[in-house]
């Protein structure tokens, strides 16, 4: 399998880690959606970032479907999801506050680096980062509920997604990923970022 985009997407870079983590071999292709548009399309015609091409050739997309696909790949009991009921259903609304953390990020980033300064649209501005800053208060507010992991004592891929939303916004946006306003995000992503698999697919 083969794995395509760059790891400073937060969307690429939960891909590239969970596979590592299950120990599913695959090569990654570095290529930017941005710099490298015309060269992405010779990988996928519609240019979206992560794109898993399958060994027989099956071009794959989005981010959670994805990882759908892992999670059967790495077969039963082996999935970074948790089996329970209310423990899965905890762990979907942790990944959703933080796949809409990281898209309001994403969002942002486009917004400064797609539009001269002066045609900046500074409702839209405020719109987005007052949803970013909801998504992270009610993370934050899940988060605080563990005495361990997100769901137990477990890693999931709810910790995961979380731990790197959080990176992503800190990397771009380091005001808005203040570790007092969110002891317990950070306190998630710090421990996360610390396992071998997290270290060896940096940020870029």
């Amino acid at each position: 399998m083969k794995l395509i985009g760059m790891l400073d997407s937060p969307f690429v870079r939960r891909v590239a880690v969970t596979m590592k983590l299950l120990e599913l071999p695959f090569e990654h292709e570095s290529v930017s959606v941005m710099r490298d548009y015309e060269t992405f399309r010779t990988y996928n015609p519609l240019v979206k970032a992560p794109t898993l091409i399958m060994d027989d050739g099956t071009i794959l997309m989005e981010s959670s479907l994805i990882l759908e696909l892992v999670e059967k790949l790495a077969g039963p009991g082996q999935g970074l999801m948790p089996e329970g009921l209310d423990d899965y259903v905890r762990a979907q609304r942790i990944i959703g506050l933080s796949l809409i953390a990281a898209e309001k990020t994403v969002q942002k980033v486009y917004e400064h680096n797609m539009r001269a300064s002066e045609n900046i649209d500074l409702k839209w501005l405020s719109r987005v980062e007052t949803q970013l800053a909801d998504a992270y208060r009610a993370l934050n507010a899940e988060l605080k509920k563990s005495t361990d992991w997100s769901c137990g004592p477990k890693l999931t891929q709810a910790d995961i997604t979380a731990a790197i939303a959080w990176k992503f916004t800190e990397h771009v946006f380091p005001k808005l990923a203040d570790d007092r306003t969110y002891p317990a995000i950070a306190a998630l992503s710090e421990r996360a970022e610390a396992i071998p698999e997290f270290i060896d697919t940096p940020l870029e």
